[in-house]
C-alpha cells in the first residue's frame, strides 16, 4: 500500500505549520476590559493578513490572563504568556517577540490609546524590504495634538529630546510604545536589551547604534477607555537608568550610583538624629551614636526599597524582615569601613585617602550583600 503523502496534502501540511507573517505583541497588566476590544479591532484591521497575537500578562490580579485564554479558546491565533515573579513592560515585550515565529513583530499597548489601523501601513513599509523598523510617532510631521496632560506631554517631549541628543537616535519619538520591526533584526539586538523599565523602543534604537533603517508614521495618542495608567514617578528613574547604561555601554551601574546617593542622604539623617539625641538625651555619646546609626540605616533601607530596588520592592512582613537584614549587613559594612580605613592609614598615613577607601569598601559591601540577601537580586 502506497503511503506516500500526496502533493496537495503536503502543501496543506506545510501551510498549517508555516509561521505567520505578523506577530502582534500585547503586554498587559490589569487590562481585562480593554483586551477583548483591542483583539477584535486588530482582527478586523488585519483581515487578509496571516497574523498572531501574543498577550504577555504580568500576572494581573484582575484576571486579564483568563480573558486572554478565553479569546485563545475561540481563535488559536491568539496566545497568552502569563509571567509570574517577573514584571515590567520592556521584559514583557522582549519575551513576546522572542516567543513569536513571525517574520515581523509589532508592539501595541492594550489600553486602546494606540491607533491599531496603522498596523497595515506599518506592515506595508516593512514588506518593501528597505526598512527594518516603523515607529508610530506622536511628534513627526502630520501628527495631531496628543491627549496627554500638559505635564506628561512636556515630560515626554523633554525625554525624547534628551534621548535624541545624548544617544544619537534619529527618531522624533524614541519613547513611543507602538512600533513594528523585522524579527530577525530584533533577534540580533535582543542580548543587549534590558528587561527593566518601560521604554523598549528606546533601548532597541540605542542598542542598534544607527544600524536600523527606520521610518515613522504620524498618529494621535488616544484616551484610555478602561483601567488606570501604569506610568508613575518610577518611569523617570527607568529612563535615567537606561540613558546611563547606554551612554556608558553598561560600564556604570545606575543602581549602585543610586544606592550611594541614598547613602549620602543617610549621612544627613545620621547627623541630624545625633544632634537631637546629644541635645536632649541623657545617654552617653556612644549610645546616641548607635541610635543615630540605626535610624540612618533604616532611612537608607526605606529609600532603597522605594527607588533603588523599586522593581523588587518589599512589602508587609517581607519589609520588616528586609529591614532587619539590612541593619545587620550595614553594621558589618561599618566594621569593614573602619578596618580598611585603619589599614590604609597605617600603611600610607594619609587620612583622607584612608577615609575614602574605607567608605568605598563599606558602600560596596552594603550594596553587594544587601542586593543578594535583602532584595534577592544579582
Amino acid at each position: 500500500m502506497d503511503q506516500t503523502t500526496s502533493a496537495p496534502q503536503a502543501s496543506s501540511a506545510a501551510a498549517a505549520l508555516s509561521a505567520p507573517e505578523l506577530g502582534v505583541i500585547v503586554p498587559t497588566f490589569n487590562e481585562r476590559d480593554n483586551l477583548p476590544i483591542l483583539v477584535e479591532r486588530i482582527a478586523r484591521v488585519l483581515d487578509g493578513v496571516d497574523w498572531e497575537i501574543i498577550v504577555v500578562d504580568d500576572n494581573s490580579p484582575d484576571g486579564t490572563d483568563a480573558v486572554a485564554r478565553q479569546l485563545s479558546a475561540s481563535d488559536r491565533r491568539i496566545r497568552c504568556i502569563r509571567r509570574i515573579g517577573r514584571r515590567g513592560l520592556a521584559g514583557a515585550c522582549i519575551e513576546g517577540m522572542l516567543a513569536s515565529s513571525a517574520r515581523y513583530v509589532a508592539v501595541i499597548d492594550a489600553d486602546l490609546q494606540h491607533d491599531e489601523t496603522l498596523l497595515t501601513a506599518m506592515l506595508s513599509r516593512l514588506r518593501g524590504g528597505d526598512i527594518d523598523l516603523v515607529v508610530a510617532s506622536r511628534y513627526c510631521e502630520g501628527a495631531e495634538e496628543s491627549t496627554l496632560s500638559a505635564g506628561r506631554a512636556r515630560g515626554s517631549r523633554m525625554a525624547s529630546a534628551f534621548a535624541r541628543r545624548f544617544l544619537r537616535i534619529d527618531l522624533t519619538d524614541p519613547l513611543s510604545g507602538f512600533f513594528m520591526m523585522r524579527r530577525d533584526r530584533f533577534i540580533e539586538l535582543a542580548p543587549a536589551l534590558s528587561t527593566q523599565g518601560f521604554k523598549i523602543l528606546l533601548d532597541i534604537a540605542a542598542s542598534a547604534r544607527g544600524s536600523l533603517r527606520a521610518a515613522e508614521l504620524p498618529f494621535t495618542f488616544g484616551k484610555r477607555v478602561h483601567g488606570e495608567s501604569k506610568l508613575d514617578s518610577r518611569v523617570a528613574l527607568d529612563f535615567v537608568e537606561l540613558l546611563v547604561a547606554k551612554l556608558t555601554n553598561d560600564a556604570i551601574s545606575f543602581r549602585f550610583v543610586l544606592f550611594c546617593l541614598v547613602g549620602l542622604t543617610g549621612v544627613g539623617i545620621h547627623m541630624g538624629a545625633l544632634a537631637l539625641l546629644h541635645a536632649f538625651s541623657a545617654q552617653s555619646f556612644s549610645v546616641d551614636q548607635t541610635v543615630a546609626t540605626v535610624i540612618a540605616i533604616a532611612w537608607n533601607f526605606v529609600l532603597n526599597n522605594a527607588f533603588t530596588y523599586r522593581t523588587h520592592r518589599l512589602t508587609g512582613a517581607a519589609f520588616i524582615g528586609g529591614l532587619l537584614r539590612f541593619e545587620v549587613i550595614c553594621g558589618f559594612g561599618a566594621i569593614s569601613n573602619v578596618g580598611i580605613a585603619s589599614l590604609i592609614y597605617g600603611q600610607h598615613g594619609n587620612w583622607w585617602l584612608a577615609g575614602l577607601g574605607g567608605a568605598l569598601m563599606g558602600a560596596v559591601w552594603n550594596y553587594v550583600v544587601s542586593a543578594a540577601f535583602v532584595w534577592r537580586v544579582r
